[in-house]
């Protein structure tokens, strides 16, 4: 027996399609039977590689008593967080304002038949623990709250209403806040874990935005305190137990300030920001080992995350059979037999085999105990040696684990992260001088193109060949800083033509005409319960932030004041919350920085194989603030990129900032110079 949600398009909610709960998906279907019945709704929000989600799906939702009171109480309405982040926006902002806690997944609200939520909570199991209510206790009571409580819910739901309208930004035309990088940057300096990196305490996450706006103020203004936040944390995630030591690739977070132990699920969202940091950083500071974790993200990346068609998917489970992080973890006896008498000495010290058991008192979860150079000092050999015998070790425990039963995988493709994942590839291959990267960065876009944008519209996710969702305001915003990533990676005038439609998709679909920024959802976007504007980094940098960046961008190329000046008018809707608390949007300080000084473009034109060298030469600095783009010979580029007729030499460059440019330059010393000389950073 199935549920409504065999047939969803999210792997997630067809997880729960065998539950005995009557499932419905969200839509208008589900909240008129609710209407009709006059039954309160069950709102549960998740996402695949949750796994508090999955505990509770066996505890409670896989078990007919508690879905016998469910379904007699509530319509049930299960969401994959990841498809409706409009929806998870809202309810995640509810939960906040009504338990005055934080609140994560698996979100469970309980709300009326239009929207309006009058509980909500997280985790629930089954019977009371721990000092958590059951489940199965609290459901009747809620139940009879909607039926008995009508006007105090009504009530609550009109303040309520008030509070998330008045964390939107209000009005509009305040003034552009002065020093918010200075300040921001203050503010991660104060909270830096000088010892192990990263920011405050447990839990960690890794933080990708702000650690690169560190890298960026480092480059730009010399200060060596960001970079040391930035060398540190790097390392220290690197060598901890948050990455793959075997596999490559990060997990979502760390549950202790060391980096340890984290939750085990792979985030695409996650790996693409640290694979751009990690590359970035390798370049900028002449550092080979972040660009050997960039590598192995990457490897990681196309080993079990690329779908046929060049796409990527989604996540990998914490768990495996049943169990959070099996897949994982090895036991002393498992490791020192599949490997070498010479590969386990260095190993056991280098992996911390030869110390206690680091996850759940029974196993070993890989971090860097022992550098390798220490390794080869203790054991008396030389650093070649020593490196030699840990490859090998790490091949060897590789191969154990694949031979385990393999974390679930989410195989969906969802529009903003695969924009993500195409944006951070290009920009590594550039840093890391990596071509078959920009093949996979191009094949991932293309894939992405032929699915998800039809007939001028874009969707927010597929799985096959069905796509489904309206796309939200981070799905066009980043597919659009993607396509500009992509064209300075290998200039094709079809990714020009795409960012222009998307750009004006973005002015034309979501700006708010009245008071500036972007909604979260667009225009004709179906009417929910709050409309959000959001503007603070999370796990993903803000989306208004990003937009700005990229019509700042695009504007500049384009020759587009009109992009320009949406992007002032977003900086200005969020003026005061920038001001407030700069260090939670850097991905708007990071803009509004550059609408006081616009970043350089050097276009590059002529013999490609000319072109190409300069840029390849060019590439090998890292400089935040310019855009490099070689057009070639530059018959199909658009005419705002052909700057010039040109001279008689075989290639020229023209290096601009803003709308205004230089007279061409026909050698790679005088590009350096003109650079140097009159553009900074």
């Amino acid at each position: 027996m199935t549920n409504r949600l065999a047939a969803a398009t999210s792997p997630y909610l067809r997880q729960h399609a065998g539950n005995p709960v009557d499932w419905h998906t969200w839509g208008e279907e589900a909240l008129a039977l609710a209407r009709r019945e006059n039954k309160p709704i069950l709102l549960s929000i998740g996402y695949s590689a949750c796994h508090w989600c999955h505990v509770m799906a066996h505890e409670s939702f896989e078990d007919p008593e508690v879905a016998a009171v469910m379904n007699a109480g509530f319509v049930n309405i299960k969401v994959d967080r990841e498809e409706r982040p409009d929806l998870d926006q809202i309810y995640q902002t509810a939960h906040a304002l009504l338990t005055r806690r934080a609140g994560g997944w698996p979100l469970t609200v309980f709300m009326t038949p239009d929207g309006a939520p009058y509980f909500a909570g997280t985790y629930f199991p089954k019977r009371a623990r721990h000092g958590l209510p059951g489940f199965l206790d609290i459901l009747p009571r809620i139940a009879a709250a909607y039926h008995e409580q009508g006007p105090a819910i009504a009530e609550q739901s009109a303040r309520l209403s008030e509070a998330l309208q008045s964390l939107e930004p209000g009005r509009r035309g305040a003034a552009l806040p002065e020093n918010a990088g200075a300040v921001a940057l203050a503010e991660f300096k104060r909270t830096f874990d000088a010892k192990e990196g990263g920011f405050g305490g447990a839990p960690k996450f890794p933080h990708a935005a702000e650690l690169g706006f560190c890298l960026r103020a480092w480059k730009l203004h010399n200060d060596d305190g960001a970079q040391r936040i930035v060398r540190i944390t790097l390392a220290k995630m690197a060598a901890g137990g948050i990455a793959d030591q075997l596999g490559g690739g990060f997990c979502r977070y760390s549950v202790d300030a060391q980096w340890s132990i984290p939750h085990f699920e792979k985030m695409l969202y996650d790996n693409a920001a640290l694979l751009a940091l990690y590359a970035d950083a390798g370049r900028a500071m002449r550092e080979g080992e972040f660009g050997a974790v960039a590598r192995d993200i990457v490897g990681w990346l196309a080993r079990e995350m690329r779908a046929p068609d060049g796409a990527w998917y989604s996540s990998l489970d914490a768990d495996s059979e049943g169990e959070e992080g099996r897949f994982y973890v090895f036991s002393r006896e498992e490791a020192r037999e599949a490997m070498s008498a010479d590969e386990w000495a260095a190993a056991s010290l280098h992996y911390g085999f030869d110390g206690p058991p680091n996850f759940e008192h029974r196993a070993w979860h890989l971090r860097v105990a022992v550098p390798v150079a220490e390794v080869a000092q203790l054991l008396g050999i030389p650093l070649p040696d020593a490196q030699a015998r840990i490859v090998g070790a790490r091949a060897a425990l590789f191969a154990r684990r694949e031979t385990r039963v393999r974390p679930g995988r989410d195989d969906k493709i969802l529009t903003a992260w695969n924009a993500l994942a195409i944006g951070a590839l290009a920009r590594a291959s550039r840093a890391q001088d990596e071509p078959a990267w920009a093949e996979l960065a191009l094949a991932a876009l293309d894939a992405l193109v032929a699915t998800v944008w039809r007939d001028g519209r874009l969707y927010a996710t597929r799985h096959g060949g069905d796509v489904a969702l309206n796309a939200y305001l981070d799905d066009h915003a980043f597919l659009l800083a993607a396509l500009i990533e992509v064209m300075q990676l290998r200039f094709r005038a079809r990714d020009f033509s795409l960012a222009t439609q998307v750009a004006e998709r973005l002015l034309d679909g979501f700006e708010d005409r009245e008071h500036g920024g972007f909604w979260f959802t667009s225009h004709d976007h179906e009417r929910l319960y709050h409309r959000t504007k959001p503007a603070q980094d999370n796990a993903t940098p803000a989306g208004n932030g990003v937009a700005a960046q990229a019509l700042l961008a695009l504007g500049h190329l384009a020759a587009q004041p009109r992009y320009v000046e949406a992007a002032e008018r977003t900086l200005r809707a969020f003026a005061e919350g920038i001001a407030r608390a700069p260090n939670a949007h850097v991905t708007l300080v990071t803009a509004l920085e550059r609408i006081g000084r616009p970043p350089s473009t050097l276009i590059l034109c002529g013999d490609p194989a000319q072109t190409r060298s300069w840029q390849r030469a060019l590439e090998r600095e890292y400089r935040p603030e310019m855009c490099v783009i070689d057009i070639g010979a530059g018959e199909d580029a658009p005419a705002a990129l052909r700057k010039g007729a040109l001279p008689s030499e075989a290639a020229a460059a023209w290096l601009c900032q803003g709308l205004q440019c230089l007279p061409p330059i026909t050698s790679l010393d005088g590009i350096e110079a003109a650079i140097s000389g009159n553009i900074h950073g």
